[in-house]
């Protein structure tokens, strides 16, 4: 994926009063940046959009 794409989801509140959201990844979104569930994400604000990238995977880890 070299272009930026832009994707809305809707937060959802875990009730556990930790102040964290829930999202839910489209899985063609998951597909194109070859993630998996579990895969480790950065999460920034940039110009008032929250945007999440994928942490490179460690090698030494399986």
């Amino acid at each position: 994926m070299t272009e930026a794409q832009r994707w809305t989801v809707k937060c959802q509140d875990p009730a556990d009063g930790s102040g964290d959201v829930i999202i839910e990844i489209p899985p063609d979104l998951l597909a194109s940046l070859e993630l998996s569930i579990g895969d480790a994400l950065t999460i920034e604000v940039i110009d008032g959009a929250i945007v999440l990238t994928p942490k490179p995977r460690d090698s030494a880890t399986p």
